[in-house]
């Protein structure tokens, strides 16, 4: 027979005080490091509170106040608990990230465009009303994929080029007649005189930008890829690379 309970009763061994105070101090850090935070997103809303050296020394020193009274309650024990400290570490955490998002709300409203950026694989992408942002390409180039009568086509921007050329694979895919199809233009490339057949679009879109009768040039060699030129950047309102990105802008009648 046995007995849970008596003076026989094996007791549990009593942890050693370096123990008891481990979570105290685990907590204790939380709450400076939330505190910190909420400093650094105040001052970073509100940089005109906090200029000179004097007033990051007065900031300094509330904090480190702060920090000094919450480690004494802490190292008595009797007037806070660890389960109140550990209510007021959530709440300064709570209120950091509220700051923190107030500070930086122009930066994570932008946070889904940049994610569109990065995976938008060519498909230009809106960032202003009649603006498109086309990201650079890891080989330095640019591209985007427009549609022309429906159908998906991938074109390199070349800004040295005065014709939309479509590669003859390209033409082939999006169901161009290749044989009634007359090589009449002639143009200066790299390796020579190259020609090329003229092609009306009924449809030519890249994003919102739509544009009927589009004329291209189905090149009669293969190309790697086709080429989006003069022809077409020339008619927006303005296009400029900056910071890795080729920026397209067009008027409101499209």
């Amino acid at each position: 027979m046995t007995h849970d309970n008596g003076p026989w009763a094996r007791q549990p061994p009593p942890q050693p005080a370096r123990a008891r105070r481990r979570p105290r101090l685990l907590l204790w850090l939380g709450l400076c490091a939330a505190l910190a935070g909420v400093v650094l997103a105040l001052a970073h809303a509100f940089p005109e509170a906090v200029r000179t050296p004097q007033d990051w020394a007065a900031v300094a020193r509330a904090a480190g106040i702060a920090a000094l009274v919450s480690a004494g309650v802490l190292r008595g024990g009797r007037v806070l608990g660890p389960q109140h400290l550990k209510y007021a570490a959530i709440w300064a955490g709570v209120i950091a990230v509220l700051a923190l998002g107030f500070a930086y709300r122009g930066e994570i409203g932008g946070v889904g465009q940049h994610l569109r950026l990065a995976f938008s694989d060519g498909d230009p992408v809106a960032t202003a009303p009649h603006e498109l942002v086309v990201p650079q390409g890891q080989d330095g180039g640019y591209s985007l994929v427009a549609q022309v009568n429906g159908q998906r086509v991938r074109f390199v921007i070349d800004t040295g080029a005065s014709d939309t050329v479509l590669s003859p694979d390209d033409a082939r895919r999006i169901g161009v007649d290749m044989d009634h199809l007359r090589y009449v233009v002639e143009s200066e490339t790299a390796n020579g005189v190259g020609y090329g057949a003229p092609y009306v679009a009924q449809r030519f879109e890249v994003g919102p930008i739509a544009l009927a009768d589009f004329k291209l040039t189905v090149n009669q060699t293969p190309m790697s890829v086709s080429l989006l030129g003069m022809s077409f950047l020339g008619r927006l309102e303005s296009f400029h690379f900056e910071d890795r990105k080729l920026v397209l802008r067009w008027r409101g009648d499209g």
